[in-house]
């Protein structure tokens, strides 16, 4: 299985921060954010391959920072330098996928948050499932659920419909930045974009997978913790005790 980091956004809620420096890269606690979800994630030995997808500003970031590490890692530049010529993040897995050949199982993740429970217990889901698989959480506030990937499910946690931002949210259940997909439904990526399926946010892609076969979604065991700007960076530095569940 390969493990697809999303890491070329900009950050620019961040500036000063991140203007020459990448928010995955920014520390929280005693590792950089990075590396607490790879570390999580190496322990269940699950993962024969990191891929962290990043823009050309901060690929040399990356590059240093994968030095660091046991595990192999594998930097994508995608060749964008700026907020305005990114390509999103669903043309980015795709780019990541054709450069460097990928045909596997994939755990998709965003690079820019921290977890209080481990994420082996999502890969663990996904195989019991064994289908594509995303993870839930009730969101209680509606100013929230506009700006949230939306899910539906069914008695069995099967995914009937997912929306991105919607005006209308149909549920309370949102779905944060991580997927797993299976070796076949990774392949139908491309297929996903020519149909239209969106490609700025990640979830755009389990929107559409979800109308052309089963996705499951896993209710979330514990919490996240989203790193969005400089106040709430400042407050997962307070309350972030690292990975307890």
């Amino acid at each position: 299985m390969k493990c697809l980091i999303l890491a070329a956004g900009y950050a620019t809620r961040l500036y000063p921060l991140t203007e020459n420096f990448p928010k995955p890269l920014l520390t929280v606690g005693e590792k950089t954010i990075l590396d607490w979800l790879v570390d999580d994630i190496a322990a269940a030995d699950a993962v024969d391959e990191f891929v962290v997808i990043s823009n050309h500003k901060y690929a040399v970031h990356f590059e240093e920072w994968a030095k660091t590490k046991p595990q192999k890692v594998t930097v994508v530049d995608d060749g964008t330098t700026s907020n305005e010529t990114r390509l999103g993040a669903v043309r980015d897995i795709q780019f990541a996928i054709e450069t460097l050949g990928l045909d596997d199982d994939m755990l998709v993740i965003a690079g820019d948050n921290v977890l209080d429970f481990s994420l082996t217990r999502f890969v663990r889901y996904a195989k019991e499932k064994n289908t594509s698989c995303i993870m839930r959480y009730y969101e209680l506030s509606e100013q929230k659920l506009l700006k949230c990937g939306v899910v539906t499910i069914d008695e069995h946690d099967r995914v009937s419909a997912m929306t991105e931002k919607s005006p209308t949210p149909a549920t309370h259940w949102c779905c944060p930045p991580f997927y797993y997909y299976t070796r076949e439904d990774a392949r139908l990526i491309e297929k996903g974009m020519e149909a239209g399926c969106g490609t700025d946010a990640p979830g755009s892609y389990v929107a559409w997978l979800c109308t052309q076969t089963a996705v499951h979604a896993m209710e979330m065991p514990g919490s996240r913790y989203d790193i969005g700007n400089l106040e709430s960076y400042e407050q997962v530095k307070r309350d972030y005790k690292g990975i307890t569940r």
